[in-house]
């Protein structure tokens, strides 16, 4: 371990100084605590998180960027809050859902860009038990549900607000303004790690819409790590990770890759990985989103970040009644039936054994491999190429012996694709 921390602090210090090169104002020091990095390791083991987008954007069923996409003046939007009563809330069964999806690890959202706080806040009353008749606070709730279950809960946190003045005064350039607003947000997450029991990880969004203002993460990033040490920071701004991070975001996509958009010229890290996506088009409900992702493509996305040594956090938008929608509902129901087989092939296990393969990917733990076959082969075999270790055995997740050749380039695995699992064949390769 004394060898990982000294390794991690010499990756720190280099990243503080390039990350100092591009910004003019301080940048956090930070050298991760042994209780830091074993929240990381746990985090990587975790592997399936459920995202929750839910707020009172819910009511009008367009997706969480309603306000700006429609461009709702602020007056009529704050109308909202009045219309928000989800009766049919059930913090439990919210849990057991994700739970029974092979998910370990919930991140929901305490408030997004339209700066309506989901929780029991004293820096404003624009908030869920203030400004609304629910009169009931949806995180704490969570919290207590997820500590029954053995669930973790995380929770994002927008950086950017639509509402305040002191940001857009901020933004303007009104330094006295600014600082007005990191201060409301350092008040906020203060209750968020006081309030709340033990907070896995913060989850930011936002960044890039000022994307060279000081944020002042020296302050916010320390803060953090004194209230809650062993709280993991994730910031989702689309760039290389800033000191003080410890988990490094893909929105929409895999490591290492930009079919989403939103990684372009940004480079896989040291840190551990995760990929957020929908199971839709839309984070937040939406009542016209159809373009559902079906349960074989969201579980071979699921492997393909484990495959890139990373997470995947997939996401929900409740309803503005609180319930989770029944189509959604159903697809994590049938990924929970592969986890529960094939959970041992993804859950603490790490990826890059080799380069993801046309066939698919694989993924390992101790002296196991697990070939993942997602694509079949118009060839009698599958290659993989470029595997040092000794091969001993190779056998189908049920126990049975599969034939395979090592050579000197990679191993050949022999098997018909008219045979295979129609969504992954999970093969278990024994290694010396």
């Amino acid at each position: 371990m004394k060898k990982v921390i000294l390794i991690l602090m010499c990756f720190w210090a280099t990243l503080t100084v390039n990350a100092q090169k591009f910004y003019d104002y301080p940048m956090p020091e930070y050298t991760p605590t042994q209780g830091n990095l074993e929240a990381r390791a746990t985090f990587q083991d975790m592997k399936f998180g459920m995202f929750i987008h839910w707020g009172v954007y819910s009511v009008l069923g367009d997706g969480e960027w309603v306000m700006h996409q429609q461009k709702i003046p602020l007056e009529t939007y704050k109308k909202l809050p009045k219309f928000f009563d989800p009766e049919d809330f059930n913090a439990e069964e919210w849990v057991k859902i994700a739970k029974s999806a092979g998910m370990k690890y919930i991140t929901i959202t305490s408030r997004h860009h339209d700066s309506f706080s989901m929780f029991d806040t004293n820096a404003t009353d624009y908030d869920i038990i203030d400004a609304t008749r629910f009169d009931r606070d949806p995180l704490k709730e969570l919290a207590e549900a997820c500590k029954k279950e053995g669930i973790q809960l995380n929770f994002y946190y927008s950086l950017l607000d639509w509402a305040r003045e002191d940001y857009k005064n901020g933004r303007k350039g009104d330094e006295e303004a600014w600082k007005d607003y990191i201060k409301f947000m350092k008040t906020q997450l203060t209750e968020l790690l006081t309030n709340y029991g033990e907070i896995g990880c913060i989850w930011f969004d936002g960044h890039w819409d000022r994307k060279q203002a000081n944020w002042h993460y020296d302050e916010i990033y320390a803060l953090i790590h004194e209230l809650s040490p062993n709280t993991l920071i994730a910031n989702n701004h689309h760039i290389q990770p800033i000191p003080g991070e410890d988990i490094q975001t893909f929105e929409r996509d895999l490591p290492g890759e930009n079919q989403g958009g939103y990684s372009a010229g940004v480079q896989v890290s040291q840190l551990p990985l995760e990929s957020c996506a929908t199971m839709g088009k839309a984070w937040g409900f939406n009542l016209n989103d159809k373009k559902y992702k079906t349960t074989k493509q969201l579980i071979h996305f699921l492997v393909n970040a484990a495959g890139k040594n990373g997470n995947l956090l997939l996401n929900v938008g409740p309803m503005p009644n609180g319930e989770i929608q029944p189509e959604f509902v159903d697809t994590l129901g049938e990924i929970g039936e592969w986890t529960s087989t094939y959970g041992e092939s993804i859950y603490g296990t790490r990826g890059n054994v080799i380069k993801s393969q046309e066939w698919g990917t694989m993924t390992r733990k101790g002296k196991t491999l697990y070939m993942h076959i997602l694509n079949p082969s118009s060839k009698p075999y599958f290659f993989i190429p470029e595997l040092n270790e000794k091969i001993v055995s190779v056998k189908t997740f049920d126990g049975k012996r599969v034939k395979f050749k090592q050579i000197k380039e990679g191993v050949f695995i022999y098997m018909d694709s008219k045979k295979i699992d129609g969504i992954d064949e999970v093969l278990k390769l024994n290694i010396k």
